[in-house]
């Protein structure tokens, strides 16, 4: 079952690509090779360089995919593996694509504008000022929910030398195309043989070794610092976590080309080469019966568990690899940037929006094709409706060694591979999450308070607030709110897309629908989260700093939902303006 859910993912994948991108790009878009892009006029060097698609490609694919498409799916495989591989399929295919081609080709023919420009242009002032707040908090729940996983990846002994070499690996790359212009080809196979040689060095027990005596510099006996109203805080959380921040800070400040662009397009190699060795690692289990492919979990569980009913709640849940309102902050804010001609647009963002939707399946194959592990350790409680027991991170690596094994590569370095492999999905995606940060803090407060509009006061104040959630272990109660904002912003970004497609006098139904879809979806998402968030602050038996900590949670959900509900207020209204000019307009224009 696991090959055949693959393979007709991948078929679904090819048809949509082939034929409805195709149709939108050339009959609604009419994407043009000889119109001038933002990245060729205003080619400065940081922001605005012209890139090849190719390199595009990998950095957009790695720029997008995060922990989204292996955690969610993993987690919503509790409702039953059908719905949601039936989300990431459809999801995909009807929004997701949509919204990452459609902000992609919005900014790029409105000179590279950022989302907050185009709020001001499209909506009102006031839907700028909104949308800006509401990005920044959103991108800090990113930066507080992924921090504390990759602090805890970066951890295991196996993974901090290997993801170093691969970072350098990825410098080595900005230097020999954009400063040496050495061949593409040339360029990639270097590159992406050093951070495999990496990782493999990675597993060493002399590397190792050193990684656990960093490990156990400072705490007690169990390497504890201090206790938060969550839990322990560990030495190594602690100061990998830091690590992880600076990586983030060279990604933010360093010109694009120069750090972020690079280090993604290698990481993406080695991603890739871990997502088709694990597909072939399927295959190949189907057809020798190596290694147990069939689905232990139930097709359909049930429509409501502990996380909640399936609707809203999967499809934020779920906040990758269907659609994801991060991917139109990448599309417009980087890759819009970047692409040289308005014909590689689609190869770049809807080709890694599908590529993300497979993954993603691929997490779902993982989870649903084992219960328990070879030790009888229990991954999804059976008894108690299919539980998640375990984090979603260890289920990753364990069915990537599982399956990788099968084309001979040894378990322990597949658990590397596995854990090195969520490190750089987490990791590429935060020095993005940082970099628009710091762009949004200085759209927002750069006209009141110039610091801001310098890169490094940008970025060093969002390290703060994130070093704020990730020490006092806050992290754990706003980790509820990120597939809710994500999703949330995805409908905004459509709504943007939508009121810019009726100005330019073009058909926009195929972004108005989804964006509806995904406006109401969230929304309610959001409030169900922010009432379970008060209903458990005030329960009986709840200790003041979890009351506290509810609180604020449900408080944030409140905030991100009426801002929204104001936003699509204004979006309304200038949508309606747009569509009466479409009305009135002379035949022909």
């Amino acid at each position: 079952m696991a090959f055949w859910t693959l393979l007709i993912t991948i078929v679904i994948v090819v048809l949509g690509y082939r034929y409805y991108t195709n149709r939108v790009d050339q009959q609604i878009i009419a994407a043009d090779p000889k119109r001038a892009t933002p990245a060729k006029m205003y080619n400065d060097g940081v922001d605005f360089m012209p890139a090849s698609g190719s390199v595009l490609f990998g950095y957009q694919f790695k720029s997008i995919a995060a922990l989204g498409p292996i955690v969610g799916p993993i987690t919503a495989v509790q409702w039953g593996w059908l719905p949601a591989v039936l989300w990431l399929i459809i999801g995909v295919f009807f929004i997701g694509w949509v919204q990452d081609y459609a902000s992609a080709m919005m900014a790029m023919r409105n000179d590279g504008m950022t989302l907050g420009g185009l709020a001001y242009k499209y909506i009102s002032p006031r839907a700028r000022g909104i949308l800006l707040a509401f990005l920044y908090f959103y991108l800090l729940l990113i930066m507080g929910a992924f921090g504390a996983v990759v602090a805890g990846l970066l951890a295991s002994p196996t993974v901090p030398v290997g993801f170093l070499i691969l970072t350098l690996a990825g410098v080595l790359a900005g230097q020999m195309t954009y400063r040496w212009h050495m061949d593409l080809v040339m360029t990639t196979v270097v590159t992406v043989l050093i951070a495999l040689i990496g990782i493999w060095l990675g597993t060493m027990p002399w590397a190792q070794s050193i990684v656990k005596a960093i490990n156990g510099m400072a705490g007690d006996a169990n390497g504890v610092l201090y206790s938060t109203p969550y839990g322990p805080m560990k030495w190594s959380v602690w100061l990998w976590g830091i690590m992880a921040l600076i990586f983030t800070y060279f990604g933010s400040v360093l010109p694009i080309w120069r750090f972020a662009q690079p280090v993604n397009y290698v990481s993406f190699w080695f991603v890739m080469l871990g997502i088709v060795g694990s597909i072939l690692g399927v295959t190949i289990a189907t057809f020798t019966g190596a290694t147990g492919v069939s689905f232990e979990i139930p097709a359909y569980i049930s429509f409501t568990n502990h996380l909640g009913p399936l609707w809203p709640i999967l499809f934020v849940t779920i906040s990758c690899g269907a659609i994801s309102g991060w991917h139109s902050l990448v599309s417009t804010s980087g890759t819009a940037r970047q692409l040289e001609k308005e014909t590689d647009a689609k190869p770049v963002t809807a080709g890694a929006m599908y590529t993300e939707a497979v993954l993603a399946v691929l997490a779902v194959v993982f989870a649903a094709t084992a219960i328990a592990k070879a030790d009888g350790s229990v991954l999804y409680d059976a008894a108690n409706g299919y539980k998640l027991s375990v984090g979603a991170g260890g289920i990753w690596i364990y069915g990537m060694a599982r399956f990788l094994s099968v084309i001979g590569i040894p378990a322990d370095l597949g658990g590397a591979i596995g854990g090195i492999f969520l490190a750089v999905m987490a990791l590429t995606v935060m020095q993005l999450v940082l970099r628009f940060m710091r762009v949004a803090s200085a759209e927002l407060l750069g006209d009141k308070i110039i610091a801001f509009k310098n890169p490094h006061v940008g970025s060093l104040v969002a390290i703060a607030f994130t070093l704020l959630i990730l020490w006092t272990a806050f992290w754990q109660r706003i980790w509820v709110l990120f597939g809710g904002a994500n999703q949330l912003f995805a409908g905004l970004a459509l709504l943007l897309v939508t009121i810019w497609l009726a100005n330019e006098g073009k058909e926009h139904s195929w972004a108005f629908w989804p964006g509806v879809f995904m406006y109401v979806t969230t929304v309610a998402a959001l409030l169900i989260t922010a009432w379970k968030s008060f209903s458990t602050a005030f329960a009986p038996d709840t200790a003041a700093a979890f009351m506290v900590g509810n609180v604020i949670a449900g408080l944030i959900g409140l905030f991100l939902a009426i801002a929204a509900l104001v936003l699509a207020w204004d979006g309304w209204k200038s949508l309606v303006k747009a569509r009466s000019k479409m009305a009135t307009a002379p035949s022909g224009d």
